[in-house]
């Protein structure tokens, strides 16, 4: 993929390096902190702005969501976009284009980092930035991270939050964090079934054309195989590829287990997302409704912390019951030495800010 570089931003936006360095310090007309635990204390003093909105010009965003609408950021979605009609008394309306039908995570970021003004919002990976020259990003994308989810909201609700989701501005990325969420560990499922590590070996497995995802797939022995999203059911039902890598609800909802009925709970990443919203929406809202944008965005991540887990569990067990061949996974140690390689070589230059990642653990 390529790298978009802070020049060629500004030179393709038309933005001065003033209006940059105002963005940077804050010079917008509400800040734009990440719906973490600051924003959510100061989400109350906002309320007053956001009821406000009711009476500003409409403004419709269109909101672009890979997966089907019943998935966790499905649904995550769906509250985003309820919580802001209310809030500003339907002045804004949230269009939530869902099932990917405005293209990949990849194609719509290439978009509306292109220029491309019509996407406003979009839910992505976490680390999706990466490609684009966010390092710090790159750390939430690192296998065997996160023990578990507490480990993670420790992160997502700590005054480090903030410095992640405001890197791409701090980049001249035109766009900016709203909220984080997740979507639960990660797992590989196959084609032919699997019993150990070792029977990856081999394999073409399907990931995100990142160096992380490709990196850990070549250190488990198996060769990393990019086809887009869209088109992994048809890949995985005609063998051009034989495994891939989802949350269990995204791997439910997309009839996958049609494909490739076998489930591996290695838990390798756990898949956390943001919502990112382009400079040119932001520009097209009043104070009050970037105050109302804000106070959803923290409203949503906490809803999102609250159904991830609880709809994560009720999958797992409907695929237990619907004869999916789920592997639980006992020791991972074989999995995070395979791993050992491509974690040092993406955390050494961020040594000490990935120390306090790991240190965040329940």
């Amino acid at each position: 993929m390529k790298k978009i570089t802070r020049r060629s931003f500004l030179a393709a936006a038309g933005v001065s390096a003033a209006a940059l360095a105002l963005t940077a310090c804050g010079g917008d007309k509400v800040a734009s902190t990440p719906a973490s635990s600051a924003a959510a204390s100061s989400a109350s003093t906002a309320a007053g702005d956001a009821a406000a909105a009711a009476n500003d010009p409409k403004v419709t965003l269109v909101y672009a969501e890979v997966n089907p609408l019943d998935t966790i950021v499905g649904q995550t979605g769906t509250h985003f976009k309820e919580k802001v009609e209310e809030l500003t008394g339907g002045s804004v309306v949230i269009d939530v284009q869902a099932s990917g039908v405005l293209g990949s995570e990849n194609d719509v970021l290439d978009a509306i980092l292109g220029g491309s003004t019509t996407i406003d919002i979009s839910r992505i990976s976490a680390f999706a930035l990466t490609s684009y020259g966010c390092n710090k990003s790159k750390l939430l994308s690192i296998p065997f991270t996160f023990e578990n989810r507490a480990h993670f909201w420790n992160f997502a609700n700590s005054d480090l939050a903030p410095e992640f989701l405001s890197e791409p501005q701090e980049l001249g990325l035109p766009v900016r964090g709203l909220f984080y969420g997740e979507e639960g560990f990660r797992h590989f499922f196959t084609v032919k079934p699997v019993a150990t590590i070792t029977d990856l070996k081999g394999m073409k497995l399907r990931v995100s054309n990142d160096p992380v995802m490709n990196g850990m797939v070549e250190g488990l022995g198996a060769n990393p195989t990019v086809v887009a999203f869209g088109e992994l059911y048809s890949a995985l039902q005609t063998g051009v590829v034989d495994g891939a890598e989802q949350p269990i609800a995204n791997y439910k909802s997309n009839a996958f287990p049609e494909v490739a009925n076998n489930l591996i709970l290695d838990g390798h990443t756990l898949g956390a997302v943001q919502a990112v919203i382009t400079d040119n929406a932001w520009g097209k809202l009043t104070a009050n409704q970037q105050a109302a944008i804000m106070e959803a965005a923290a409203d949503t991540q906490k809803f999102n912390a609250e159904l991830s887990e609880t709809a994560e569990n009720k999958v797992l067990d409907e695929l237990r019951s619907s004869g999916c061949n789920v592997v639980d996974v006992d020791d991972k140690t074989p999995w995070q030495e395979a791993c050992a390689k491509v974690i040092s070589e993406n955390t050494s230059d961020q040594a000490e800010l990935y120390q306090k990642l790991l240190d965040m653990k329940a």
